[in-house]
Formats: C-alpha cells, sequence, structure tokens
C-alpha cells in the first residue's frame, strides 16, 4: 500500500505563495477529500503530490522518495491522474483513449497484451463507458467525457489515484456513481485522493477531509471533524444544515453567515 508524506510544504506559482507549510501523510484504506474555497490551493497540493510541481520549501516523499526525483514513467505507473477541465483535441476512439492508461507500462512500440486489454475492459466496465467504446471521443458530452477520462486513469491500475474536481459535467445520478466508484477503490486500498467543491459529496463519502484555505491546512480529519459550524463560517462565510437520511450524513450549505 502506497503513502505520500507531505513535509513543511511550501509551492508558489509565480511570485505568489499558494500553498504554505502543508504537513500531512496519506495512505489508502478510505476515501480522501481534498476541500476549501476557490483560491484556496486545492489543485496545487495536487499537483505537487504528483511532481509537476517543483516545492520552494519542504517535500512530497512517495514511499520515503522525494516525487521529484522520481523517474516520470515510475511516477505514472504509481499514481494516476484526472486533471479537471480536460479538452479533447485528437479524434480518437473511446477504446483508444482509454488504452492511453496503458502507456506508462508499455516499452516503445510494443503492443497491448493480454493484461493490458483486460485493465481497459475492467475500467470501461467500472465506470459504464462499454457501450461508448467506438464513439469518437471529440463528440462525447461533458458527462460522458468525464466518466471516460476516469476510465483512462483507472486503466493505469496504480496504486494512487488523484482527480481535480471529478465530479464536474456530471449530473446527480452520475455524481453519486462517481463518488461510490472512488469510495469502493479508496476501501479496496487503492489511495485516492479527491479534490471537491460540493460539501454535500464530501461530508456522504468522503471517510477523511483536509481543507484548506489561503494555502494552509486548516484541518484534517473525518468530516464531522473538520466540517464544523465554526469551520464553514470561518473558511467559507456560510451556515449550513445537517441532518441525515436513511443513516447517510447530509449538509446542505444554506447562506452566508
Amino acid at each position: 500500500m502506497v503513502t505520500i508524506r507531505i513535509e513543511a510544504l511550501d509551492v508558489a506559482l509565480g511570485d505568489r505563495r499558494v500553498l504554505a507549510g502543508i504537513d500531512t501523510e496519506m495512505t489508502g484504506g478510505g476515501l480522501i477529500g481534498v476541500i476549501g474555497p476557490n483560491g484556496a490551493g486545492k489543485s496545487t497540493l495536487a499537483r505537487a503530490m504528483l511532481g509537476l510541481l517543483k516545492p520552494l520549501a519542504g517535500r512530497v516523499l512517495l514511499d520515503g522518495a522525494e516525487v521529484g526525483t522520481l523517474r516520470p514513467a515510475d511516477r505514472a505507473r504509481t499514481i494516476a491522474y484526472l486533471p479537471q477541465g480536460q479538452t479533447l483535441h485528437w479524434p480518437l476512439s473511446v477504446e483508444r483513449l482509454v488504452a492511453l492508461g496503458r502507456m506508462p507500462h508499455l516499452a516503445p512500440f510494443s503492443r497491448l497484451s493480454a493484461a493490458d486489454t483486460a485493465a481497459i475492459e475492467a475500467a470501461m466496465a467500472a465506470t459504464g463507458t462499454l457501450d461508448l467504446r467506438t464513439r469518437d471521443a471529440t463528440e462525447l458530452s461533458g458527462g460522458e467525457r468525464a466518466r471516460v477520462m476516469l476510465a483512462r486513469a483507472l486503466a493505469v491500475e496504480a496504486q494512487a489515484l488523484i482527480a481535480d474536481e471529478p465530479l464536474a459535467s456530471l449530473d446527480p445520478s452520475h455524481q453519486m456513481e462517481m463518488m461510490e466508484l472512488l469510495a469502493e477503490r479508496a476501501r479496496a486500498g487503492t489511495l485516492v485522493v479527491v479534490v471537491l467543491h460540493d460539501l454535500t459529496m464530501a461530508a456522504r463519502f468522503c471517510d477523511r477531509l483536509l481543507l484548506l484555505s489561503q494555502g494552509r491546512l486548516m484541518a484534517d480529519g473525518s468530516p464531522d471533524a473538520v466540517l464544523t459550524d465554526a469551520a464553514l463560517a470561518e473558511v467559507y462565510g456560510i451556515t449550513a444544515w445537517r441532518g441525515a437520511a436513511g443513516g447517510t450524513p447530509l449538509l446542505v450549505p444554506l447562506g452566508r453567515s
């Protein structure tokens, strides 16, 4: 089971410090959500965990090794990435697009093996995209594209998955399906980190939340411990209603505090 350790992490974009003093450790076994208002540094944290951004200070360790020092292919096999707002420019079929998730496992000019094909099929089955396999990926709706891009990430069969705003463009049914799938993967042992804006989904599906505000880690713990009235007022400037339906916890933002 893979572990990501973040130690005293500072990250700057240009002359602006976006993350400051982030300290935490993550491993599989439960779905980890990263939440916070716009500009809090959520996507920057995700990219730093992937070794895509060089820290201003501190470090990110992947199983004890600094993530930025690992070979790109090794990182790609270990951590799958689902970035937000992806635009498709090439008229690939959905099946060929999902197959790109196997690239970290392939030698140059090699063909897909039986194991690669099985991973692609499993990823498409899990995301409900098998019926889209022959479609041109550039012609998909936003929701269809989101599920196909998740299938590509799952096809990597990585030990960790970082998903940045995967619920964008999805209808409520597919949002719940997406969160259920990510939670299932996490509880099976994959380290799954999901960046979210939807506090209701975060409270319902995540086992642990990291709350960011102005680049700092304000809280780290269970949804009940993190999504307190005081934290919601301080970080988001809102009040919220809490309740439950059928044993499922619910949190609904009500208004500005």
